[in-house]
């Protein structure tokens, strides 16, 4: 639970750091680009959004990663989307769009995972941190 107040104050602290500089400052990360994904929760319902990065881009999708951290339980927001990967995505501030969530397959994330760490090794230290392997998540806009 000590986890979840964590990513829920910092994605508050995010979204006002925001607000404040008028979208000037939390749109790039450790140079990744930040995007905010609403999902819908797949007990209640309800639309819940969170900050996250997207270490790879391909042509118009991104790719953001479910580390929580490193934490060995998988972040609310993967598992929402794999109840439903119809999602809402607004990258650096713009307004929300809707994309298409697909969590990658063992071979396309086991392929791209080396990439990935060579240019973030934070997440490569994630990964020791857990048991579970690290899933890899293709957002794709619709239309």
């Amino acid at each position: 639970m000590a986890n979840d107040t964590r990513f829920r104050f910092m994605n508050a602290v995010h979204r006002a750091v925001r607000s404040l500089t008028f979208g000037r400052v939390g749109n790039d990360v450790m140079g990744m680009p930040v995007l905010e994904l609403t999902t819908t929760g797949r007990r209640s319902g309800q639309p819940r959004s969170c900050f996250l990065t997207a270490p790879v881009q391909r042509g118009d999708s991104y790719i953001v990663v479910a580390s929580r951290g490193g934490d060995d339980t998988m972040p609310a927001w993967f598992l929402n989307l794999k109840a439903n990967p119809d999602v809402m995505v607004s990258l650096r501030g713009g307004p929300a769009q809707p994309w298409t969530a697909r969590v990658l397959p063992d071979d396309e994330r086991d392929a791209l995972w080396p990439e990935l760490t060579s240019s973030y090794p934070n997440y490569a230290g994630y990964q020791r941190k857990t048991a579970r392997t690290i899933p890899l998540v293709e957002l794709t806009p619709q239309g």
